[in-house]
Order: C-alpha cells, then sequence, then structure tokens
C-alpha cells in the first residue's frame, strides 16, 4: 500500500522528471540544430550538448528507480537493483564530470593570470577538457569493477563458506561507497577551485580597471559575473546532490522505505533538472531561444483569449 508521503514525493519526483527532460532536449536539441546549420561545434557547445544528454539518462534512470522501489516491490529484485545502480552510476559520472568540465572551461577560457602554467593550459583548452574527462574513466572502472564483485557475492552469499562471504561482502560494500564518495567529493572540489580562482581573475580586474581610471562595467567584468553565477549555481545544487546521493547511495542495500532515503531520492533529482534551466538562462543564445519558443507557445493562447473575449461582447 502506497503512504501519502510516498504520492506526494512522486508527484514531486515525476516533475522534476518533466522538466527535467524538457530543459535537456531543449539544449540538446538546439546546440545540435545550430551544429547542422553552421557546420561547426564549439567545445562549450558539445560539453553542454554531452551534459544534456547523460542528464536525461540519469532522469530516467531515477523515474524507473523511483517507480519500482516505490509500487513495484517485487520487480525489485536483487538482480535489476544491480543492473540499476550501474546504470545509474554511468550516467551520474558522465553527468558530474561533464559539468565539471565546463566550470574548468569558464576558468580556462574567462580568467586572466600571467602565470606561464595557466597560460599553456589555455592555450591548449581543449585537450586539457579532453584529458580530464579520459583520466576519470579510472574512477569508473574501479567503481563498477568493485559493484559488479559486490553485485555477484550478494547474489551468491548462501553458497560456500557464507561467515566468510558475508564478511568479504561488507568489506567490498563500504569500498564501494567510499569510492562513490571520493569520486563525488573530487569533481566538487575542482569546480569550487575554479570558482574561488575566477572569484580572484574578477578581483584583479576590477583593481586593474580602477588603477587605469576605467569603469568596472567593460565586457571582460560582465562575462567574469556570468561565468560565476553559472558556477554558484552549480555549485549550490551539485552540493544538494551530492550529500542526497551519498544518503541513498549508503542506504542503496538497507530498508528502502525510509523516508531518509526517500527524500534523498527526491533531492538527487533537483540538480539534474534545476541546473539545466540555469543553463540555459545563463547562455545567451539558449536564453534567446527559449524565450522564443514560450512565446511561441503563448500565441495560441492569446488567441483562445481575444476569441473568448469577441463571443462574449
Amino acid at each position: 500500500m502506497v503512504s501519502l508521503l510516498q504520492s506526494i514525493l512522486s508527484i514531486l519526483v515525476v516533475a522534476e522528471f518533466v522538466l527535467g527532460n524538457f530543459a535537456n532536449i531543449f539544449i540538446a536539441l538546439v546546440n545540435c540544430i545550430d551544429w547542422v546549420k553552421r557546420q561547426k561545434f564549439s567545445l562549450a557547445h558539445q560539453i553542454l550538448t554531452g551534459l544534456a544528454v547523460s542528464r536525461i539518462g540519469l532522469l530516467w534512470i531515477m523515474l524507473v528507480n523511483w517507480f519500482a522501489i516505490v509500487f513495484n516491490p517485487p520487480f525489485y529484485r536483487l538482480e535489476v537493483k544491480i543492473v540499476i545502480y550501474m546504470a545509474w552510476t554511468i550516467s551520474h559520472h558522465f553527468s558530474i564530470w561533464l559539468a565539471t568540465s565546463l566550470s574548468i572551461f569558464y576558468l580556462l577560457k574567462i580568467a586572466n593570470f600571467s602565470s606561464l602554467l595557466f597560460l599553456q593550459l589555455k592555450w591548449k583548452v581543449k585537450r586539457v577538457i579532453l584529458m580530464i574527462l579520459l583520466g576519470t574513466f579510472v574512477f569508473l572502472f574501479f567503481q563498477l569493477a568493485v559493484m559488479s564483485v559486490e553485485g555477484n557475492m550478494l547474489v551468491t552469499e548462501h553458497e560456500g563458506n557464507i561467515t566468510w562471504k558475508t564478511k568479504l561482502r561488507d568489506i567490498m560494500k563500504f569500498a564501494d561507497r567510499t569510492l562513490f564518495t571520493l569520486a563525488n567529493i573530487i569533481p566538487f572540489t575542482t569546480s569550487l577551485t575554479s570558482f574561488v580562482l575566477l572569484i580572484f581573475s574578477l578581483w584583479k580586474h576590477l583593481k586593474k580597471m580602477q588603477l587605469s581610471g576605467k569603469g568596472s562595467r567593460d565586457p571582460s567584468t560582465k562575462v567574469h559575473i556570468r561565468a560565476m553565477q553559472s558556477v554558484i549555481s552549480f555549485l549550490l545544487l551539485f552540493a544538494i546532490y551530492i550529500l542526497a546521493s551519498i544518503i541513498s547511495t549508503w542506504s542503496f542495500c538497507s530498508v528502502q522505505y525510509e523516508p531518509t532515503f526517500l527524500w534523498g531520492q527526491v533531492f538527487s533529482a533537483l540538480y539534474p533538472s534545476g541546473h539545466s534551466f540555469i543553463v540555459i538562462w545563463g547562455n545567451k543564445k539558449l536564453k534567446q531561444e527559449f524565450l522564443s519558443l514560450l512565446w511561441q507557445m503563448k500565441k495560441p493562447w492569446h488567441r483562445e483569449l481575444g476569441t473568448l473575449r469577441k463571443v462574449s461582447q
């Protein structure tokens, strides 16, 4: 029997799913259409498109996981649970690391430092982003390997030496959760570092402008502020997402119907849904296309209202 809390939280999850898919599909479509028109696909558009696709996958997995847990517990067998968890880990990995790559991209493209190392990274920004994304596959490989071993042990836990298998299973479970926690802290710390460096770069730029007697409302200042707004919004939602994901992951093999676990799932869905709208609002082209779409959607309603007014008169 589904409780009132589960029903309310299910409505919230479905709302997050619908809004998140709308925003991410919109981002992917606008960037792909622009790519076809211009025959060019910039690094920023590549990151945004990959991020949108990974978040669409993440939201679908979250929805399937939610409905399996709440509405169809018999379907949520151990084998299904393992498959869903592994699929979620893959989509989660790409989602957080592509968002982190976007923060690094903003830093390297916008910030100004005289350091030779920073200038080298700035000139080779595409290669830097590519190497970071390829390097993160090490985390993903170890996570999937540990999960695979743990899942295999859970399936065959009643065979052979049960005492030894129980102890080894607990060790693997702890290793999986610890590795997951570390794999989330590292991208968060990287994004936080990018944000701090952007603030420092903006401070240096404003100081330079004051010394030269120029105003503070120049194009570089505006670009700095826009990038910082995007990164700080990502950090806030990412922090909520990490905490909620860690809570959900550590209680994944526990009693599924605990309110803590359910709330953790709801807050986890805020990140791939909410941040996508912030990305749209912070990107000039996406914002223009989004406002144009909203205007096109409003037109039929205006016509209907006009017709109704004429009829009533």
